[in-house]
């Protein structure tokens, strides 16, 4: 009687035992779970702050790009329609200059509503919001610039879209601003898989080692925003031969970027 009396005990103990390790470790692994949940949660709110960060960013810069625009070359287009008209009042076949000065002043004003139109920029695909900023760089003779592409294979999610042509606006300003080149060609092609875009100047390039802090920061952020995405973002560089940029992004990324949204 004894015996079983002691089985039992020793039964009824391991099961409590059992019972208790089973709500500890339920209570561990739900308490990871609400950590994980936790960080996930923060994750996506850095990720949605990148995203808007870089909206604003791509705003602010087409803004300065159109102020520049409207003052060194549509402007400078009408200062001439200005003189030519004063001249066509002494010599009225002249008129016809004034004509073709206006008329030319009015297509680069319809060019220019492209990029301040929100509800047609929210129409572009990513190669041709990317083939504007090309057009503009001739219209304005700052740079010989040229794009080839491909048909899309792939449409590409709206946030990776913003973070891919911000990579690429940051690279072209600094092409513009620093290279001093001639040419900026860029191609941009798609296959099954992923999207590769190749952008390259003939300009002074720098040495990575010796470029200088702000350049330095400027190409860090275009190698951080790609991470945003996962996507490769490659820079090489060599004195007097030019930069480059290389940008590999898989469209499988996509199907988990929504739940990673991996920031740096």
């Amino acid at each position: 009687m004894e015996q079983q009396e002691t089985v039992i005990l020793i039964t009824s103990c391991i099961l409590i035992m059992l019972i208790a390790i089973m709500i500890f470790l339920f209570l561990i692994f739900q308490k990871r779970k609400n950590s994980l949940l936790l960080q996930q949660k923060e994750a996506e709110k850095k990720f949605e702050k990148a995203i808007a960060e870089t909206q604003i960013e791509i705003r602010e810069e087409t803004l300065r790009n159109i102020s520049w625009e409207l003052h060194d070359n549509i402007g400078q287009l009408l200062t001439l329609a200005k003189i030519q008209v004063n001249i066509a009042q002494d010599d009225p076949n002249k008129l016809e200059e004034v004509t073709e000065t206006i008329t030319k002043s009015l297509t680069e004003l319809r060019s220019l509503s492209k990029l301040i139109n929100p509800d047609v920029i929210k129409k572009l695909s990513l190669t041709e919001a990317i083939t504007l900023e090309i057009e503009r760089f001739n219209r304005m003779q700052f740079i010989h610039a040229s794009i080839t592409a491909n048909e899309e294979i792939e449409e590409l999610d709206d946030k990776a879209e913003i973070i891919i042509f911000r990579i690429l606006q940051e690279f072209f300003t600094n092409t513009i601003k620093h290279s001093k080149a001639s040419t900026l060609n860029v191609t941009v092609h798609y296959d099954i898989e992923k999207l590769i875009i190749n952008a390259k100047d003939d300009g002074i390039g720098f040495d990575h080692i010796d470029c200088s802090a702000k350049r330095g920061i400027g190409l860090s952020n275009m190698q951080n925003r790609g991470k945003l995405i996962d996507a490769d973002v490659q820079l090489t560089s060599q004195k007097g031969k030019g930069t480059a940029i290389q940008l590999t992004y898989y469209y499988k990324n996509e199907n988990s970027m929504a739940l990673d949204h991996k920031v740096v």
